[in-house]
């Protein structure tokens, strides 16, 4: 007779981690030579769910005869209080030998990543398994064959849109450059001028923001593909989460790996990419590359290689892909973090006087690009288009109409500690360090807490009276607030200014 425990629901969010809990002294324990960390399968009526093992002590908070769930366990499980569950030693992977094959520098075919795909999506992977396979497909660890058939496998593991004949429309920023919020302002001039674009985002890997954060301070955006689908048919466009929907679905748990280890593998970053946009049914897409020291693309040869990768994937899935190179220098707008980014997007979008210059500069320069690869595009007349809607407000009421459509619009809030960090000498502002502003706005408690982040008040190219504030601190909480600033006031060169000539 198979042993079982009661289920209990720890209520304790693993995110996409199943993670099953119990007490040291259960009899389970003990006859299977279960330990922490060990990887159990559960059984539960016709359902079952691969988790790992978390050892609670003597006299804690867990009954000898029960088993805890995390979040994700009981809701993948279906469980409900008064369940029994069986517990056992799982099958091995299959794909485990994979990943230790691709460690060893082996070449992996579609059915060796097919495998990997789907043995993350059923959880017979641990986190550890997950680690080693985005670690040995980092630093250039895959070639171009290798790339095509992981993006193939990643697409094809989940659902894919379908929008008939239209010409659907797409882009993605590779990232690095806090604030660079231009897709909300990008979609709702492109879906104005008539165009599809449903458009999923991921949220922030390493940056104090995605777009599905700053889009979530305004509307909704965890859809399933019904409701995108209902949304995009009555507006041209959305701004969904797509780690809602189930387009390219194991893109999710590797950006989870990802996230603690700070890092992103470009081939993993180009098939999560292309995965996804060719999940979502888009015909042409736009990659903006910005470049610059401190971005996530540092030079042009980067750039370059890059481009090439990205280009000859896009080219073996169908797609039609062009590539916009901009300047990752500095920030764009003044905002960094999920709302003060949302109010830089809406100051663009209702024309205020005091919009940022740079963001709305860089919204037209991509909305025309994009508009100029439609099919039926007068090439070399987008930007004038895109700005016309702009102007017009009809970019304006889109985005409002996409709000309503996704759920409803909210004004984003502001955080209730600030405080300003202010020029140590006077001088000329010659640089602004991406990443150790954007560490300050993560510090800060963005993109977590939606109106944390940081403020710029300056631009490069200004000049500077010693004790002039630079730059804006927003935290939720009075802890954040003095966490960020301590790290902010133990930097030198976060933003540089030339000494003052006397």
């Amino acid at each position: 007779m198979t042993e079982t425990l009661a289920l209990v629901s720890s209520g304790i969010d693993t995110y996409r981690q199943p993670v099953v809990y119990m007490q040291e002294d259960c009899h389970i324990c003990r006859s299977e030579g279960f330990a922490a960390q060990t990887r159990i399968r559960i059984d539960l009526k016709d359902r079952w769910i691969i988790a790992t093992l978390n050892v609670v002590g003597r006299g804690a908070w867990l009954a000898v005869d029960q088993a805890a769930l995390s979040v994700s366990a009981w809701a993948a499980l279906g469980a409900e209080i008064g369940d029994d569950a069986a517990f056992s030693h799982p099958e091995p992977p299959a794909s485990a030998s994979m990943i230790r094959a691709k460690a060893y520098g082996e070449r992996l075919d579609q059915a060796g990543f097919a495998g990997i795909v789907s043995d993350t999506l059923n959880s017979r992977l641990s986190d550890l398994d997950l680690a080693a396979f985005v670690t040995a497909c980092a630093g250039d660890r895959l070639n171009e064959a290798e790339t095509v058939a992981l993006t193939r496998a990643m697409k094809e593991a989940g659902q894919t849109l379908d929008w008939g004949q239209h010409t659907v429309l797409d882009k993605h920023c590779v990232g690095g450059l806090p604030g660079n919020r231009t897709t909300p302002i990008v979609v709702a001039i492109v879906a104005a001028a008539g165009y599809l674009f449903p458009k999923t985002s991921s949220r922030a890997i390493t940056s104090p923001a995605g777009t599905a954060d700053t889009m979530e301070v305004m509307a909704p955006v965890a859809l399933d593909a019904a409701a995108l689908r209902r949304v995009v048919e009555a507006e041209g466009g959305c701004l969904v989460w797509g780690g809602g929907l189930a387009l390219s679905p194991a893109d999710d748990h590797f950006i989870r790996v990802e996230r603690p280890l700070d890092f992103d593998s470009t081939d993993q970053l180009v098939a999560s990419v292309l995965s996804k946009k060719a999940a979502a049914g888009a015909t042409h897409v736009l990659i903006d590359m910005p470049v610059g020291p401190t971005a996530k693309v540092r030079s042009a040869g980067a750039a370059e290689a890059l481009g090439i990768r990205l280009s000859s994937v896009a080219k073996a899935l169908g797609l039609n892909l062009a590539l916009h190179i901009s300047d990752g220098m500095a920030p764009v707008g003044r905002g960094i973090g999920p709302a003060l980014e949302a109010m830089d997007v809406l100051a663009v979008l209702r024309r205020a006087p005091d919009a940022p210059v740079d963001l709305r500069a860089r919204a037209l320069d991509l909305a025309g690009h994009l508009l100029d690869l439609a099919p039926d595009a007068v090439v070399g007349q987008g930007r004038v288009r895109a700005q016309s809607f702009l102007d017009s407000g009809a970019a304006e009421a889109k985005f409002m109409a996409i709000c309503a459509a996704q759920g409803g619009f909210r004004e984003p809030g502001t955080a209730a500690q600030q405080i300003e960090i202010r020029a140590p000498h006077a001088g000329q502002l010659t640089a602004i360090d991406n990443r150790r502003i954007a560490r300050i706005a993560k510090l800060a408690g963005a993109p977590r807490q939606k109106s944390a982040g940081v403020r710029l008040l300056v631009r490069i190219g200004d000049h500077m009276d010693k004790g002039q504030p630079l730059y804006e601190l927003h935290a939720e909480t009075p802890g954040e607030l003095a966490y960020a600033l301590a790290y902010a006031e133990s930097q030198t060169g976060v933003l540089t200014l030339s000494e003052a000539v006397s």
